[in-house]
């Protein structure tokens, strides 16, 4: 039985040299903003019930 050469096989991962993640940044900020706002805004509502 032959055996198959997987360990000696190399993937090789072809990446961009100019990938941009200023979007990714811009939307993680957001939804920071947005949850921490919110909690914020629940935190206030509960304390003016008190």
């Amino acid at each position: 039985m032959a055996k198959p050469q997987m360990a000696n096989a190399k993937t090789r991962v072809k990446t961009e040299d100019h990938s941009s993640l200023k979007g990714t940044l811009v939307s993680v900020f957001l939804l920071g903003f947005f949850l921490i706002f919110t909690w914020v805004g629940v935190y206030l509502l509960f304390i003016d019930r008190l």
